[in-house]
């Protein structure tokens, strides 16, 4: 039924402005707005992500969405100096800045401004 059918994800956020900030200004991702959603157009032929308001919206406990770097020590560096947080979480071996380089590619996670879970890893 859905075989050819072209798809994409969406999540939700409290507040759209807030979000295109984030993910524009400091993810540096393509955005248009429209409807009072949010589109974030990513690279690498995969379709847009949807970013819909949610007023009674809670964080997603899980990652919504991964962005594969060449370079994950300097690809957190500058999140970090752009004032991006990473998660430290219990269970995984992580370096000061968040990175985990022992259960698979190196991958560090951290949130955006409405406390869903984004995730950079070395591809």
């Amino acid at each position: 039924m859905f075989k050819d059918t072209k798809a994409f994800s969406g999540f939700a956020v409290p507040d759209v402005a807030q979000a295109r900030a984030f993910y524009a200004d400091t993810l540096g991702i393509d955005v248009s707005e429209e409807h009072g959603m949010l589109t974030l157009h990513l690279a690498g032929g995969t379709r847009d992500t949807l970013v819909y308001p949610k007023p009674d919206h809670e964080p997603a406990t899980f990652t919504i969405l991964n962005f594969e770097v060449d370079d994950i020590d300097a690809t957190v560096d500058e999140l970090l100096e752009r004032g991006v947080d990473f998660e430290i979480y219990e269970g995984f071996e992580q370096d000061e800045r968040g990175i985990v380089r022992d259960q698979g590619p190196p991958i560090a996670w951290f949130r955006d401004p409405a406390g869903n879970i984004l995730s950079v890893l070395q591809g």
